[in-house]
């Protein structure tokens, strides 16, 4: 942790003064919002958060580089001040706010609360007033004087004692201006800024300058008469047309010169002496980290590594938060004896172990108890004895064990052949169910979070990486960890019975995960031969793009810069302006593919191609690099990724591989039947979501055009257009197929008519002629806003939550997406829930019928298995009554299978 700033600082003459640092809120913010890009930096409901994350990552580092013993905030309250009221041009120029910077400034004032920071914002006055004022009061106090701000005019408040730190990049680089900086800058004194400032103008304040007339002649007359107002006292003796500029605009600039002075003396009812940085509510501003789903564990440690309150005493004991722990490094032939005395007990597990390329080893293990008892033991000192009773602990289903990503640490186990049964709780999934839409459930946020409680330094985020090289700080940190585990598992029971998914955890997710972990180490097998040679045609085709761009374009250019691209599109091909953004117009794949269509030029084609052939050479290279020894890629399934339930893949993701595309069906062909099985078999749900959708709202029409056996889309089509089924033509179909799929997903007439290539007014008439055949589709998507916008939530046939408190935010943009989800929730969640629970139904039939076939992955709404020898028929019959018969809907759930010797030729 770090130490406390200390009291005083050393000045350079060696005196020792308080040191006050003051920032400018909504400068900062605003600065820190064009800095970062919007899109990177977003939650799942789409509050941004860039302006947030900058000024925060900049607050840490600038707290930690000055030290400053006194601290606060100012910000602006609105554009009406005392200089829009003398002036009512003053900053009318200025654009609208963004939609996406909008709401960000208050919720950076909830984080300084939680860091117990002082903000102030005075009606009538601008922040820098403010700034002023403390300034001044501080000076005369006896302090020095740090403002950061991204405004110039604070540079008249520079002196001995003062120092401005103006941003000059973004918000990551801070430039000190001392008397000495604003005189080799200006050619001019702090205390002249204000003349110069008038005289010259500031475009950004809307305050007019002089026709002619800029910094250099400003400074020169400030130099030449020594003030501003002995230059107006002497304006007769400025010559030339700049002098007779400056006498017809003479009003103007005294005007510029009474806006520009800061006021020293806004009331403000705190005096400086009471400014001292305090403690943080440390569990606040990891809450509202949390909820923004700003999980940065650096910026987390930096901010909390100048919090005043951080310092940690001396020598202590083994201890958490005041849970004091009788900690025990095992030596050989004591782990058996540990475990008989807690028998029948749940223990908290955490391990350290490493997972690459299908092998993986434990290097640690630690143990807690309820009773306060901790023990840590290397599994590679075990004797046999306590091999023994750690095997059979682990195996034995009575015994409960309470576990962190369990599915990661059952991976690692198998490695060294341990089976693991009885996990009653994993505290990352119930974290998950019942939060869902975290972006991370690391051990030490969750810790903070629900138990108020830091772990020690040395524990890794997610407790699977290695510590340090000294034994007893490992131990000590791992068997911190374990408690932890333990003391979560017990504060989730409530909390999960609380929001109705203890049976979810306990049916669903936990069985779902030890299967995923089971399937994870069987991995699938790869052509690598295929596969190598698909990335070699991938790069040449990347090549051919290239020089084909190239040769439209007339010249060489960086097709991968945004700049150059935009250069040769708009600039010297003159193609038609796509959207406009702040670095230019955009150049993404929809303004491609419109550019496409608006121009026979043959280069945004090229363009779509290349970044296309690129995706999918990145794609199979990552295929091929995952390879393991075995000859097998083993992908990570995620549970806790998508908050609706969907399980996703990473290391690689099979999730990102083309299924409708001939370039992907062609990468589909290098996952292949392993030795010593007979061949691939997938099963997939067919239009999975549009039949919970006919369930969910009950639709007499969606439902009978499911239980009648024709094509959905077709009959549906038919009901809509009002015409014979054998009328519908393929444009039909198309159309009512985007509106179902779209309906399920949140889609919006604008939406629909961006994605099928028609006007607005005719998606809303397509939409308004569909709800009039299928009116219970409409009443539902109405009814499940209006009961989530009531209870903060929707919810699956399961009861899987998602909560969506921007339902009720006065902020349109996130609002509206609040609503695009409360719409999908319900149906993918479902959907999720379905796939599960024929996961696990399957996999149960394949082990009671003692078939050596078995499950290796699930991606979308399908799932393959390696079939071995003689089994096919037998695995046919029992996936299809299994995934058919996980749950009954009003309607039926289609399911469709088949068997090759790689994934592709296995499609159906």
């Amino acid at each position: 942790m770090a130490e406390k700033a200390a009291k005083k600082t050393e000045t350079p003459t060696g005196g020792s003064r308080p040191r006050l640092m003051l920032m400018d809120g909504h400068s900062l913010a605003y600065r820190a919002f064009f800095a970062l890009p919007a899109e990177n930096f977003t939650t799942a409901t789409g509050q941004p958060t860039n302006a947030i994350y900058g000024f925060a990552s900049m607050l840490a580092n600038t707290l930690r580089d000055e030290a400053p013993t006194h601290f606060a905030v100012a910000f602006d309250v609105s554009r009406k001040t005392w200089r829009s009221a003398e002036f009512t041009e003053y900053k009318a120029n200025r654009s609208k706010t963004p939609d996406e910077f909008k709401g960000q400034v208050e919720l950076i004032g909830e984080l300084l609360d939680a860091m117990h920071v002082t903000r102030f914002a005075v009606e009538g006055f601008e922040a820098d007033d403010v700034i002023a004022t403390l300034a001044t009061q501080a000076e005369a106090e006896g302090f020095d004087v740090l403002i950061v701000t991204g405004d110039r005019d604070s540079f008249q408040l520079v002196s001995d004692h003062t120092t401005v730190l103006y941003p000059t990049k973004g918000v990551s680089e801070l430039t000190r201006f001392t008397p000495e900086k604003v005189v080799e800058k200006y050619g001019l004194t702090p205390a002249q800024y204000p003349d110069f400032a008038a005289l010259r103008g500031d475009p950004s304040d809307n305050l007019p300058g002089i026709p002619g007339v800029g910094e250099k002649t400003a400074a020169k007359w400030i130099n030449q008469f020594g003030s501003f107002a002995e230059l107006v006292e002497r304006v007769e003796e400025v010559k030339g047309k700049a002098g007779q500029n400056l006498r017809d605009h003479l009003e103007s600039v005294k005007l510029n010169r009474r806006l520009t002075e800061l006021e020293r003396q806004v009331e403000l009812g705190k005096a400086v002496t009471e400014l001292e940085r305090p403690a943080y509510d440390r569990k606040g501003v990891a809450m509202i980290l949390d909820t923004l789903e700003i999980r940065n564990p650096s910026l987390r440690e930096r901010l909390f590594a100048v919090d005043p309150g951080g310092e940690e005493a001396e020598d202590a004991p083994v201890v958490a938060d005041g849970v004091e722990l009788d900690g025990t490094v095992l030596a050989t032939g004591e782990l058996a004896g540990w475990l008989a005395g807690h028998d029948g007990e749940a223990l908290g597990v955490a391990t350290v172990g490493t997972w690459a390329l299908g092998a993986g080893s434990v290097a640690e293990v630690a143990l807690a108890a309820a009773d306060g008892k901790a023990a840590w033991f290397d599994p590679t000192e075990l004797d046999e004895a306590d091999e023994s009773a750690w095997t059979s602990w682990l195996a034995d289903a009575d015994r409960p064990k309470v576990l962190h990503n369990a599915k990661s640490v059952m991976r690692v186990f198998a490695e060294h052949d341990w089976s693991v049964a009885g996990v009653a709780m994993d505290t990352a999934l119930a974290a998950y169910l019942v939060k869902p839409g975290r972006r991370s459930f690391d051990l030490d946020a969750l810790s903070l979070e629900y138990l108020h409680r830091e772990l020690a330094p040395a524990a890794a985020a997610d407790g699977q990486l290695a510590f340090g090289a000294d034994e007893g700080a490992e131990a000590e940190a791992l068997m911190i960890q374990a408690r932890a585990v333990l003391d979560l598992g017990e504060a989730f029971e409530g909390r999960l019975q609380e929001v109705g998914a203890a049976d979810l955890l306990r049916d669903m997710e936990l069985p779902t995960s030890a299967l995923l972990a089971r399937m994870e180490r069987h991995g699938i097998a790869a052509d690598r031969e295929h596969l190598g040679a698909m990335e070699q045609m991938f790069a040449g085709a990347v090549q051919q793009a290239v020089k084909e761009a190239h040769e439209a374009a007339g010249h060489d250019f960086n097709l991968g810069s945004p700049k150059q691209l935009q250069e040769v599109l708009f600039g010297e091909l003159n193609l038609p302006k796509t959207k406009k953004t702040k670095t230019g117009y955009t150049t993404d794949a929809d303004a491609l593919a419109w550019l496409a269509g608006q121009t026979e030029n043959e280069l945004p084609v090229i363009m779509l191609r290349h970044r296309e052939q690129a995706k999918l050479r990145v794609t199979v290279e990552g295929l091929v690099k995952t390879i393991a020894a075995d000859g097998r890629i083993h992908t990570t399934f995620n549970q806790t990724v998508a908050a609706t339930g969907r399980l996703s893949s990473t290391d690689p993701n099979l999730q990102n591989i083309p299924v409708r595309t001939d370039e992907g069906r062609a990468i589909r062909r290098g996952f292949v039947v392993g030795e010593g099985f007979e061949s691939l078999m997938t099963a997939d749900y067919s239009q999975i979501e549009l039949r919970v959708m006919a369930h969910l709202s009950q639709d007499a029409g969606l439902t009978e055009a499911f239980t009648s056996g024709e094509d959905l889309h077709t009959t549906a089509a038919a009901q809509v257009f009002s015409v014979e089924r054998s009328a519908v033509d393929a444009e039909m179909r198309r159309k009512i197929k985007a509106m179902s799929y779209g309906l399920a997903y949140g889609l919006s007439a604008f939406g629909l008519s961006q994605q099928l290539n028609i006007d607005a007014g005719e998606a809303r008439g397509l939409m308004d002629a569909y709800f009039e055949r299928f009116g219970g589709v409409r009443d539902y998507l109405r009814r499940v806003v209006d009961e989530a916008r009531a209870t903060g939530y929707t919810a699956t046939i399961f009861g899987r939550r998602r909560y969506l408190p921007d339902l009720n935010s006065d902020n349109r943009q996130r609002r509206e997406a609040a609503e695009r989800m409360a719409l999908n929730a319900p149906i993918q969640g479902t959907a999720a829930d379905i796939v599960k629970i024929a996961m696990l139904n399957v996999d149960k039939a394949l082990r009671e019928a003692r078939l050596s076939s078995r499950m290796l992955l699930q991606v979308h709404d399908e799932i393959v298995l390696e079939i071995a020898p003689g089994e096919r028929a037998a695995a046919e019959e029992l996936v299809r009554r299994e995934m058919a018969g996980a749950v009954t809907l009003r309607v039926p759930l289609g399911v469709s299978v088949g068997a090759g010797r790689d994934w592709e030729s296995a499609a159906h």
